[in-house]
């Protein structure tokens, strides 16, 4: 099947080039957020890092992508692909404070198996991309599959060792930490196209496509988030359950 087909771009239609002095603009509010954070907490140190790995990250990931774009391999992509689980997977636990490997194992077969079943319906089913491996679709669609279910299990892994600690039952726990780590996609579906524009439509809408082939594209990627972060967080408090469980079998 071929790949599904975007609304074509109008002749005048062109992307509004952001130069690097206007690009540093868009930091400004940054630095109001860092300063109420020193000034409520002591520390920037995580914002500042952050902000400075984001500025890093994506201006390599463009060098990267212009790169990989001009690739056409399964195994560049189905690489990548990998590559992403395994970060995302370790950065998922950087709230856990015990048995981080244990953890990052579960975290690493959450997001890899959720993820994955997503991220194959997707590419095979409704896009249909021929081949699988376009880096425009197989690389970008991954991101965000595999981003989403990150932040999903990093908040149930929070949640989850919170409940614990207060000295609710696993039960409870797990029941709080679903439900705490689906909020941002519950929230972002009660807003959608009320509140929020999502990422994916309005860039395509800015690119001069169709906008009603926009919204296509963007409820297609609100389900695959949905679908993604809960079946990742699903496995990854399931796991948690279990091996909690056995660890207090054997003492």
């Amino acid at each position: 099947m071929g790949i599904a087909r975007v609304g074509m771009l109008s002749e005048d239609a062109a992307m509004i080039e952001i130069t690097l002095g206007r690009l540093a603009l868009s930091l400004l509010p940054i630095l109001v957020v860092g300063w109420i954070s020193y000034r409520w907490s002591g520390r920037t140190g995580t914002l500042s890092l952050a902000t400075g790995r984001m500025v890093v990250q994506l201006f390599l990931i463009g060098y990267v992508l212009s790169f990989l774009f001009g690739v056409r391999s399964p195994w560049v992509a189905l690489g990548v692909v990998l590559f992403m689980i395994a970060v995302s997977a370790w950065i998922a636990i950087r709230t856990v404070r015990v048995r981080r490997w244990d953890s990052y194992r579960d975290a690493l077969l959450a997001i890899g198996i959720g993820g994955g079943l997503i991220y194959a319906l997707i590419i095979f089913g409704v896009i249909a991309v021929d081949p699988w491996y376009e880096p425009k679709y197989a690389i970008s669609l991954s991101g965000m599959i595999f981003a989403n279910a990150m932040t999903a299990v990093t908040l149930s892994a929070e949640r989850y060792d919170a409940e614990r600690e207060g000295g609710r039952s696993m039960e409870h726990a797990r029941n709080t930490a679903w439900n705490a780590a689906l909020i941002p996609q519950v929230n972002a579906f009660l807003a959608v196209g009320l509140v929020a524009l999502p990422g994916i439509m309005t860039g395509q809408v800015i690119a001069g496509a169709d906008p009603m082939e926009a919204v296509r594209y963007q409820i297609m990627v609100m389900a695959m988030v949905m679908g993604s972060a809960g079946l990742a967080v699903a496995i990854f408090l399931v796991r948690r359950v279990q091996g909690e469980a056995r660890a207090g079998a054997v003492a």
